[in-house]
């Protein structure tokens, strides 16, 4: 099916789903390739992801880590950028099926390079993600943003101190990198940025926990760094609870069952999860139509050169892939992407598709910001935290945003922010504040009157 703008062309014709890291890469590296490619993606922007804490307490701006995609490869003529929600492909037929608006779009191939990245896993309790939203967008960002600061605002105006309580209690659940980063900040957002801003509560006793099953924070980055994270997060006043399963979440608050088996009940109003990663359901198309197999995680089990078996010509990347070694981390979506870029011109060259060499990841190591001058850092085998780890964290994640005038920008949010404890993005709309609590309210009157009825029968 024809795009408008589209033009006949006999050239090999790559589709890249996803703009991610993978699929951004992947369009960039083919740029002066003798290819058309066309872009399939469900958002118009290219998300930073591991910044979206930064938007969720007020750090940055949103649009400073979502660039428009178009804007970033408008000088790419050979790339046609299409807004759309793939949810087929055909492996045999050669096409990608993709949906916006009600209207359905048909896309042929002959490389397709599968990027769409991954989505919060709530472990079966899909449930759960209404009362605790994850950090996989900016929309996830926007509304935990308006969750956080609108639980302060509403204590403010509370006389009942166990609403209040529970008001400013602060569940993260989820002791990884993104879990850690996000209790940092919210923790420094009560201590720090709010601290004499309101009359009738301290936002200084504001609670932060942070839950975990395992029984370490961190836990792919060692004992030695878990520790050091941990005992920042301590001093800071964050209440960590590790061997604590989340059993069930509601409105009011989370279940938890300890590694002693005892089920306990933690009441917050504002909960966070960054406990788990389910990869795009894409992974399980492809599954079903050759013979490729996914893991727990929903992940493609690829082949060394990253394709899926019998068909050498569609390449999966990202946090889509499952390869030893190589973690779900920007590193591997980059990695991967560029191999896949250069197979495709490697071949255009002539080159014998059976005769790749098969891709090797280069770990550049894992960093974690904990709070304000104090992160932690892997590299190889050094291993250390602290300011300097914090820097390192710091300039890393300034080399990877899109544009000079973002880097900038960032740059002088993170000075004013580290340097004043001020925040100049703390502002949230009615829309964002109030719109789960209108649809409670409504949910409530028609649960009423439902019963109302039944009475009355």
């Amino acid at each position: 099916m024809s795009h408008p703008g589209a033009t006949a062309s006999d050239r090999h014709k790559v589709v890249i789903i996803g703009s991610g890291f993978g699929g951004l890469t992947a369009a960039k590296k083919l740029k002066r390739a003798d290819v058309d490619v066309k872009m399939i993606a469900k958002t118009t922007h290219h998300l930073f992801q591991p910044l979206l804490y930064q938007v969720a307490t007020g750090i940055i701006p949103s649009g400073e880590i979502a660039p428009p995609t178009r804007m970033i490869l408008r000088k790419h003529k050979n790339c046609q950028v299409l807004l759309g929600d793939v949810t087929h492909i055909d492996l045999a037929a050669r096409t990608v099926k993709s949906e916006l608006l009600g209207h359905t779009y048909v896309t042929p191939y002959d490389t397709l390079i599968v990027a769409a990245g991954a989505g919060q896993s709530y472990f079966g309790n899909d449930h759960f993600a209404e009362w605790a939203p994850g950090m996989k967008s900016i929309d996830d960002a926007l509304e935990l943003r308006a969750r956080i600061l609108s639980a302060f605002e509403q204590a403010e105006r509370s006389s009942d101190p166990a609403r209040r309580e529970k008001l400013l209690t602060f569940t993260v659940v989820g002791a990884g990198p993104t879990g850690v980063e996000m209790a940092g900040q919210i923790a420094e957002l009560a201590d720090h940025t709010l601290k004499g801003a309101f009359r009738h509560i301290d936002s200084t006793t504001a609670r932060v926990i942070l839950l975990d099953a395992a029984p370490a924070v961190l836990p792919p980055m060692g004992e030695k760094l878990g520790k050091k994270a941990q005992a920042r997060l301590e001093k800071m006043g964050v209440d960590i609870q590790l061997g604590a399963m989340v059993t069930d979440v509601d409105r009011n608050g989370i279940t938890v069952k300890d590694s002693d088996g005892t089920i306990r009940r933690i009441e917050s109003a504002t909960k966070v999860w960054s406990a788990g990663v389910q990869a795009s359901p894409l992974g399980r198309i492809i599954a079903e139509q050759s013979e490729a197999e996914v893991d727990r995680a929903g992940r493609v089990l690829v082949q060394p050169d990253l394709t899926i078996p019998g068909h050498p010509n569609v390449f999966v990347v990202g946090d889509m892939a499952h390869v030893e070694g190589v973690p779900g981390q920007a590193q591997g979506a980059i990695q991967g992407a560029k191999y896949a870029a250069d197979a495709i011109k490697a071949e255009l060259k002539g080159a014998d598709r059976s005769q790749r060499e098969p891709f090797k990841y280069f770990d550049k190591g894992s960093m974690a910001t904990v709070s304000r001058f104090s992160a932690v850092a892997k590299i190889g085998p050094l291993e250390f935290g602290g300011f300097i780890a914090w820097l390192a964290w710091l300039g890393l994640h300034l080399i990877y945003l899109v544009g000079f005038r973002r880097k900038l920008t960032t740059l002088v949010s993170w000075t004013v922010t580290f340097l004043s404890t001020q925040r100049g993005n703390l502002t949230i709309t009615e829309q964002q504040a109030y719109a789960r609590t209108r649809i409670e309210e409504l949910e409530e009157i028609a649960a009423s009157l439902q019963d109302s009825e039944k009475a009355a029968s």
